[in-house]
């Protein structure tokens, strides 16, 4: 409830936090979910994860292996699947999901390291894994690994900049929406080059009417 706090403004207690908050609800109801999971219990494992999702509109597999203090912000849509790792100090925003790629019994989810952000809506599909300090941007699909202090964007997703290093101390770095429009840049430099051509071929043509 701490972590909720600092991350979400809109959080006014505690109080508040623990009665109304879905992704917290279904953080706790992994927490249990997967105590069974790794103790043999799968059936009651995976009814508990169901009950969760029900209620909260959050489906984590209770195989899924997630570090300290995630935050998935309103949480409806969010699908976690059984061979996913989540290191610690992530954020998830609603529609995220963390799928498979693979039918094998393997490892098939991906990997998300420290500090990392994940925008709405944004696909993370197969055993791969995204960098500590990465931000992934709303709706992105992403289905290669990525490094450190990376920003994706696109589908499929794409490195386009480094993230701001992270620092000893810092809080995780929320501003998922500050992403380059990767689109609206090629096009603004594909008119550049078609101006370019057009003064060119404008010249040359005059030098032939002179000549």
């Amino acid at each position: 409830m701490k972590i909720v706090r600092e991350r979400d403004p809109a959080a006014h207690s505690s109080f508040e936090i623990a009665l109304a908050y879905a992704g917290v609800h279904a953080i706790w109801a992994h927490r249990a979910a997967h105590f069974l999971w790794t103790r043999g219990a799968r059936i009651s494992a995976r009814i508990l994860s169901q009950l969760a999702r029900f209620f909260t509109g959050v489906e984590i597999h209770p195989g899924a292996r997630i570090g300290r203090r995630l935050f998935i912000d309103h949480g409806m849509g969010v699908v976690i699947g059984e061979t996913a790792e989540i290191g610690d100090d992530v954020t998830l925003y609603h529609g995220v999901t963390l799928g498979g790629t693979s039918s094998s019994k393997g490892k098939r989810h991906p990997e998300l390291g420290d500090r990392v952000t994940v925008g709405a809506g944004a696909k993370i599909l197969g055993n791969i894994r995204i960098g500590s300090d990465s931000r992934i941007g709303a709706n992105a699909v992403v289905v290669k690994s990525v490094p450190e202090n990376s920003v994706v964007v696109g589908i499929p997703g794409q490195v386009v900049k480094k993230a701001h290093p992270h620092h000893e101390g810092d809080l995780p770095d929320l501003n998922h929406s500050a992403m380059p429009d990767v689109i609206g840049t090629s096009v603004k430099d594909l008119m550049k080059r078609v101006e370019k051509l057009e003064s060119a071929l404008a010249a040359f043509e005059e030098r032939r009417d002179r000549g």
